[in-house]
């Protein structure tokens, strides 16, 4: 059982024990409605924090104290392609989370992540503002569609999904479940899509390493590219090494 299931029983029974006592001993109904607030408060907390991992098993750390992940989220996009440069010349693997509409209009640069030997994961086929208000069967078909779109181009299918803006909530776990996908998350979150300083953005990630790292970028932001080399090349020299998601945390990328 996952955590929100686990509060959901204590608040039906602690709902029980008031509910009666309210009409046994007229204890205030306020007991009441500050239960159920706080019920409520947890489980927005919980879709919004994925690494509580409280409606799924989200991945967000490795455990080899040396090595570190780059991720790429909702490409391809306007700085992948220098990106990937980067990449290439610093001899350092990545995963990319590709949006599906994304795929479907810039299959060549899906080939070159492919070719160069970089992992392709799932983030949804259009990131909508709305999809976690989606019901399982809409999830479900967004998650298959961007499978299907990348195996038309590259041969196979993701097995990695990170959700749209890290959201959680039940009809998304069950969604995971029926296409099963491992769900993604990350323990540096660079916040690469409002830094506007890159020293700030570089020392916001370097200062935050300590092993075992999944570091979250966007290929949308030129701040990225930006500071993409530095960032590489200080991290080697305290003394971590570039590894991909399935080797950082010992899962298969692709069925």
């Amino acid at each position: 059982m996952r955590p929100f299931q686990h509060l959901t029983i204590v608040f039906s029974s602690v709902m029980t024990m008031l509910a009666i006592a309210c009409v046994q001993y007229q204890l205030s109904v306020w007991w009441l409605v500050v239960t159920a607030l706080v019920y409520v408060h947890l489980l927005v907390l919980g879709a919004i924090f994925i690494r509580w991992n409280f409606y799924v098993k989200s991945f967000d750390k490795g455990t080899n104290k040396q090595w570190v992940s780059l991720t790429f989220d909702d490409g391809p996009a306007n700085y992948t392609l220098p990106i990937l440069d980067v990449l290439g010349e610093k001899q350092v693997s990545a995963t990319f989370f590709a949006i599906g509409k994304n795929v479907v209009a810039h299959p060549e640069t899906v080939k070159r992540w492919e070719k160069e030997g970089h992992l392709i994961g799932n983030h949804s086929y259009g990131h909508g503002f709305n999809f976690d208000w989606q019901s399982t069967k809409e999830m479900t078909k967004e998650i298959e569609s961007t499978n299907d779109a990348i195996a038309s181009i590259i041969g196979k299918k993701p097995r990695l999904f990170r959700p749209p803006y890290g959201v959680t909530n039940p009809n998304l776990a069950k969604a995971i479940n029926r296409t099963k996908m491992h769900s993604i998350a990350w323990n540096i979150r660079s916040f690469d899509t409002k830094s506007k300083d890159p020293q700030q953005l570089l020392d916001r990630i370097l200062d935050r390493l300590s092993g075992g790292d999944i570091i979250l970028l966007h290929d949308s932001m030129s701040i990225t590219h930006e500071i993409l080399t530095e960032l590489i090349d200080r991290t080697q020299q305290n003394g971590f090494t570039f590894v991909p998601l399935d080797k950082m945390l010992s899962i298969h990328a692709y069925s």
